[in-house]
């Protein structure tokens, strides 16, 4: 106990000494990396980048934890994971890699600022009112069999695919919907995706499914890459049939299907605001746990 409050006195002296002797020129040194963290920070923020880099700081923290608990056999595993674990990270997320700096090649020196975008925060109010309009849109297309493909993003951001269609950034209705999928119009042939209860883009591509020869034939375009969706990221895509009518919804890349307006609003009402608050509790908990059990030692 006391060696460890012993190093625990020498990190902190070590850290005034780096205050202590912190001249005008690494001032700007620090300011200059904070600038260009931050902006790499966004660019990732709309990929699938995000989680990873999420899910690499839980793993730095455990090796701190390890390197102060002195937990050798973990702190061995993570060292070698590390060592090794930034080539196989290139290899996987070479794609995000690659838009991430033909990105920032595109972008404009005016654009640059840290002045943040402002988000909503309040998703829980506005997916209610979406999810209402969303079903009452899936029952009007449903009737009328007008295709339709709307994607409610969930915690993985889909960035990618929204750069491919046209931003709108517009409140959900039934009347909107209606008019995005209405036949022959340049948006309807694409997909809706939707953030935080808002129709974001419209008109949008999105990747094939994994196993495409294992989908059932007489599955059309619009579930396929309702299927292909669902296996890149966590979110909920509904799907209204041009040929039937059939409202489907594709999770995990498995399809579901033969909906009603009353099943639809019950599954996404599920998903995508029970999701949050749990998500709220489940955080509240896990620190709970982790300071009773730092306690206890």
């Amino acid at each position: 106990m006391f060696e460890t409050f012993g190093s625990f006195n020498e990190l902190v002296d070590a850290i005034w000494g780096v205050f202590v002797s912190i001249g005008p020129n690494d001032i700007i040194d620090i300011a200059i990396l904070s600038y260009i963290l931050y902006h790499a920070f966004k660019l990732v923020r709309e990929t699938r980048a995000l989680q990873l880099i999420q899910g690499i700081l839980i793993l730095v923290v455990f090796y701190l934890l390890a390197m102060v608990f002195k937990l050798h056999s973990i702190r061995y595993l993570l060292k070698n994971l590390f060592q090794w674990g930034v080539i196989a990270l290139v290899i996987l997320f070479q794609p995000e890699l690659r838009r991430i700096i033909e990105k920032l090649g595109r972008s404009k020196i005016t654009d640059l600022s840290f002045i943040p975008s402002s988000d909503s925060g309040e998703a829980e109010d506005t997916w209610a009112g979406a999810i209402t309009a969303i079903c009452d849109a899936a029952q009007n297309l449903s009737a009328t069999c007008t295709g339709a493909l709307i994607i409610c993003e969930r915690k993985t951001r889909l960035g990618e695919q929204i750069d491919t269609g046209t931003i709108l950034n517009c409140t959900p209705s039934a009347a909107v919907f209606g008019n995005i999928f209405y036949p022959n119009t340049p948006l309807h042939d694409g997909a809706v995706i939707m953030r935080d209860g808002k129709i974001l883009a419209a008109g949008c591509f999105l990747p094939k499914p994994q196993k495409e020869e294992l989908i059932a034939k007489q599955l059309g375009s619009r579930h396929r890459a309702a299927i292909g969706m669902s296996e890149n990221s966590d979110a909920v895509v509904i799907v209204v049939s041009e040929e039937t009518g059939t409202i489907s919804v594709a999770e995990n890349g498995e399809l579901t299907r033969g909906f009603s307006k009353e099943s639809l609003a019950k599954l996404l009402r599920s998903r995508l605001i029970t999701d949050e608050q749990s998500d709220k509790n489940n955080t509240g908990s896990l620190v709970g746990r982790v300071i009773s059990g730092w306690k206890k030692q």
